[in-house]
């Protein structure tokens, strides 16, 4: 598309201008609001992860005990369950995000006095594992869909920024310089005139 070199060109050019000039400061808070909130998740994340290293690791002193038992690990693992997981929406800058409420575990019965004294501290971790898987699971989510909003806001920065406004003020120099040019051409021209 050509540039009409003209006034009218000139003022939407200026008009645009102007309001790519005031949008943009508000979209930079927003990106620098979005990447705050990306990097607590990040730690939030990584802080879950560690935990569920911390917990395997307590886990290798029981260990032998299962390894030299008579019980069937694969159906141990079956005894607890998930029953509910309460996820909510939470609205960061604009963007709905997954957070974790609460989570309902269900543990079969079993009778302690049949069963090794190791049991209670599998069954115990079991629950406390599952736990952060499911809160594992979400913060990814979470930090997935704040990284997503944090690209398209960081475009749309960028979008103003490198393109838009530059592109708007090369414009505005080209009229304005076009028009000083005939101005000048026509003040000339009727000097010229004038002489003759």
């Amino acid at each position: 598309m050509t540039l009409a070199l003209n006034k009218t060109t000139l003022k939407r050019e200026r008009d645009q201008a102007k309001l790519y000039r005031r949008f943009l400061p508000s979209l930079e808070l927003k990106r620098q609001q979005l990447q705050a909130a990306w990097r607590t998740s990040k730690q939030e994340l990584a802080e879950i992860q560690a935990e569920v290293r911390r917990i395997g690791d307590d886990l290798q002193t029981l260990y032998a005990l299962i390894g030299a038992s008579t019980i069937d690990i694969a159906e141990m693992a079956q005894w607890v369950r998930v029953t509910k997981v309460d996820v909510t929406t939470e609205n960061v800058v604009g963007t709905a995000v997954p957070k974790f409420g609460e989570l309902h575990l269900e543990v079969d019965p079993y009778s302690r006095l049949a069963m090794p004294f190791w049991v209670d501290s599998l069954v115990k971790a079991l629950q406390q594992m599952v736990r952060l898987r499911v809160q594992s699971n979400i913060a990814r989510q979470r930090t997935e869909t704040l990284g997503a909003a944090l690209r398209r806001v960081t475009q749309r920065v960028n979008l103003f920024d490198k393109v838009l406004i530059p592109k708007a003020e090369e414009n505005i120099r080209r009229i304005v310089i076009f028009l000083s040019d005939q101005e000048r051409a026509a003040v000339v021209r009727s000097k010229i005139a004038k002489s003759r």
